[in-house]
């Protein structure tokens, strides 16, 4: 990809990543009308945390805290891996961006897993978010250079069981973010951001049984990640949130037969930053007022320019329009999945973001082979009501399991 920009770099890079995050910019400060409603969308930095990095997850409408454990875990419930039936795997993830666009953005993630003992295992991730070549000029059109702005994130967690039933993880990320290589935009030179965030997950799970000899498992998960600094991109003292997000839902599998099995699972998920406020305007000029201290006077809601801690809390009770805004900021996932002789899977999900809010909503689907040593998925991404980055974009999934291949070479 090539752009051609000047003093605005800064601005075209938020805009791509407007349209291929979470639909969302980079301000925390503004609210706008839509259809006579209230339009306060809840924005952060670095949004490509928040992207369904594996195609597995990919092609359950964006649900993973409860299902199965696979190399994937550590995106959604890293707690998950103390349950893993394998000794040792690992995965790679390749997400064409922005295809009817350009053809040189994408979204890689590798992942893998170590069991340590019957108890704990230990496992680290690669995000890496591509955004092409980007040519730079200055106000008069001359260029500066050929950049290609890029970021990522670095996890390492560790998970262990309680008891028969029950898990717990931690884990820690380093996310570095490069949008302008640099640049000075309006004035001010950038630099790449930086941030540490850690994640705090839960995992339960029980088998049953059920009276015509059926056999069956539910699970409950729970994972609050991205609990970290602030990021900035320049010197400037403003600072922006990561996009710390509970992610909370049930599975429920079904082996209908030795050879069928078919699950359900279903993800709430709310970010854990402060609400837009609604801010005061003037009667005769329509512009927010300011007190005397130049602070802009907020009308409706808190003051979103707070700690991380207390934004955490904040984020449950400071919607301008209460309870049934706070309730617009909940997005849910629902997804099936169908095994065959556990080598072959068929799957769909829906993902839904109330239009105030985003307004993402999209069906998937996918497929999944298995064969001894590695396995393959795929998903693909239908947009219901406004067009996604990752629409008729096939991405694809490549897992390894290396218990399976030691086994395979000592025969």
């Amino acid at each position: 990809m090539t752009l051609k920009t000047g003093s605005l770099s800064l601005a075209v890079l938020c805009f791509i990543m407007l349209a291929a995050g979470r639909g969302t910019a980079q301000n925390t400060q503004t609210s706008s009308i839509f259809e006579g409603t209230k339009l306060n969308t809840i924005t952060t930095a670095v949004p490509f945390l928040m992207v369904a990095p594996d195609s597995r997850a990919g092609a359950l409408g964006d649900a993973g805290a409860a299902t199965s454990p696979d190399a994937n875990s550590l995106h959604w419930n890293p707690a998950k891996y103390a349950f893993i039936d394998k000794d040792m795997g690992f995965s790679v993830s390749y997400s064409p961006w922005l295809k009817a666009l350009v053809n040189d953005i994408n979204l890689a993630y590798v992942t893998g897993y170590k069991r340590l003992n019957d108890m704990s295992t230990v496992a680290a991730s690669l995000l890496y978010f591509s955004l092409g070549d980007i040519t730079f000029t200055n106000d008069v059109g001359v260029e500066t250079g050929n950049y290609r702005p890029n970021e990522f994130a670095l996890d390492l967690a560790y998970s262990r069981k309680f008891t028969k039933n029950l898990s717990m993880a931690i884990s820690g990320r380093y996310i570095y973010s490069n949008l302008t290589q640099g640049q000075f935009v309006g004035g001010q030179e950038t630099h790449a951001g930086q941030s540490v965030a850690t994640d705090v997950a839960l995992y339960y799970t029980k088998n049953l049984r059920f009276q015509n000899r059926m056999k069956g498992q539910w699970a409950l998960g729970m994972n609050i990640s991205n609990i970290g600094s602030k990021i900035s991109y320049t010197s400037s003292t403003e600072r922006d949130f990561i996009p710390t997000n509970l992610r909370l839902g049930p599975s429920f599998t079904i082996d209908l037969d030795d050879y069928n099995r078919l699950s359900f699972m279903f993800d709430l998920s709310k970010l854990l930053v402060p609400s837009p406020p609604e801010y005061k305007l003037n009667d005769s000029t329509g512009l927010p007022e300011r007190d005397p201290n130049g602070n802009l006077i907020i009308f409706r809601g808190k003051d979103p320019n707070v700690g991380i801690v207390k934004g955490m809390f904040q984020s449950f009770n400071d919607a301008p329009d209460g309870t049934s805004e706070e309730i617009r900021e909940i997005n849910y996932s629902v997804g099936v999945e169908y095994w065959y002789d556990k080598q072959f899977a068929i799957r769909g999900g829906y993902f839904h973001e109330n239009k105030y809010k985003g307004n993402r909503k999209f069906f998937t689907l996918g497929a999944g082979l298995k064969y001894n040593v590695f396995g393959l998925d795929f998903a693909y991404l239908i947009p219901v009501e406004q067009r996604n980055p990752l629409e008729n974009t096939i991405r694809f999934t490549l897992l390894f399991d290396m218990e399976a291949f030691n086994k395979q070479n000592e025969i």
